[in-house]
């Protein structure tokens, strides 16, 4: 019931990367191999020097979209087949797909776990706050048929997991795996600024309100992630400082100096880089969503992502009492303390043998 090696689906834009990177990293120290399938936009020279200590995983860019980038459901047809063939080729023995629609379609015998991390019909209930309109109903379509046809399907939280069910109306279980921080990150001399990170093009992530309330905190706003998509959706930052995509290793620099972590996001299934940033010692200020409050509770101040005018008065609530903020910030990183690697595997090891005694039992069918 355990995989000798992995087929694990994963891009490079957006959280994905950071999970499936730091994934690999716990199922090689367990002795498991990775084949990670890279789909969409090719990882920048930095993501890939992030594999150089994972001897036991292999990267592979595949030449295909990922489905929101996609400009049809035509456009995805080959993918179920290129990802069963690579798996047969390369002697995998369980699909990791970190998109249900990867799933949709899929003829091989192996086990497959479906990972939604996030998706265009949920991102739109939380966003416009309305179902997916009939020229987008194709992205439901496929991602319901990868439901269906997942041995195992997992979210990174319990409130992802609810607005699956909602929004698909699924009644079979749903696993809820949490995502994993990073076990060195350590506090450093704390700077008086806020920083930010994210894909800000997308809407989702509610750069506008950032930007409008930076003109009425008291500390410089710092943002860090890509302004720009391929896809052409963008944002212009006129008031935060927009520094653009950074490494890794330098937006966890930054989280170690940061007194204050800002997230105004109407739509995150886990929050990763909150995560982190609570991880790093930063006071975290973020959107009153249903994930943020299931994870971050009375650990962080949760604001209404409508109003920019509350977000500044508590980032200036923080920053004009020290003690108020360290007290947050030790709460923060006490809760992430709860978020490791070693609990992330304890979970995923069993719904991996669960999807294995699944499709075995197909089989035998």
């Amino acid at each position: 019931m355990r995989p000798r090696r992995v087929l694990m689906t994963v891009d490079a834009v957006g959280g994905v990367w950071r999970y499936a990177i730091d994934l690999c990293r716990s199922l090689n120290d367990s002795g498991i191999e990775v084949l990670l399938a890279c789909l969409g936009p090719p990882p920048r020279a930095d993501q890939v020097a992030e594999l150089a200590g994972l001897l036991r995983t292999q990267l592979r860019v595949l030449d295909a979209p990922l489905d929101w980038m996609a400009p049809d459901a035509a456009a995805l047809a080959g993918v179920p087949t290129l990802l069963e063939e690579l798996a047969r080729r390369d002697g995998c023995d369980l699909l990791h797909l970190n998109l249900p629609s990867q799933a949709a379609g899929l003829r091989t015998g192996l086990p497959v776990v479906v990972v939604s991390h996030s998706c265009v019909a949920t991102w739109w209930q939380a966003v416009r706050g309305t179902a997916l309109p009939p020229e987008w109903a194709w992205h439901r379509n496929l991602n319901a048929a990868g439901f269906a046809r997942a041995d195992v399907v997992l979210a990174p939280s319990a409130s992802q997991a609810a607005a699956l069910r909602a929004t698909y109306g699924l009644t079979r279980g749903i696993g809820v795996v949490p995502n994993a921080g990073q076990s060195d990150m350590q506090p450093s001399v704390r700077r008086n600024f806020v920083f930010a990170a994210a894909r800000w093009w997308d809407e989702g992530k509610n750069a506008a309100l950032l930007d409008a309330a930076a003109v009425a905190m008291a500390w410089p706003v710092r943002a860090a992630g890509a302004c720009q998509a391929g896809n052409g959706q963008h944002f212009v930052f006129r008031h935060a400082e927009a520094l653009g995509p950074l490494s890794h290793g330098a937006t966890q620099t930054l989280m170690r100096q940061a007194a204050i972590f800002a997230s105004p996001s109407r739509y995150e299934p886990f929050g990763l880089a909150a995560l982190e940033a609570a991880q790093a010692g930063a006071a975290l200020v973020l959107a009153d969503i249903p994930t943020y409050r299931e994870i971050w509770s009375d650990a962080a101040l949760l604001v209404d992502p409508g109003d920019p005018g509350a977000f500044a008065a508590a980032v200036n609530g923080l920053a004009q009492d020290p003690a108020r903020r360290e007290a947050l910030a030790a709460q923060g990183r006490a809760r992430a303390g709860q978020f490791t690697a070693a609990r992330q595997l304890l979970a995923l090891l069993p719904a991996y043998a669960a999807a294995a005694s699944s499709s075995a039992s197909q089989a035998a069918e």
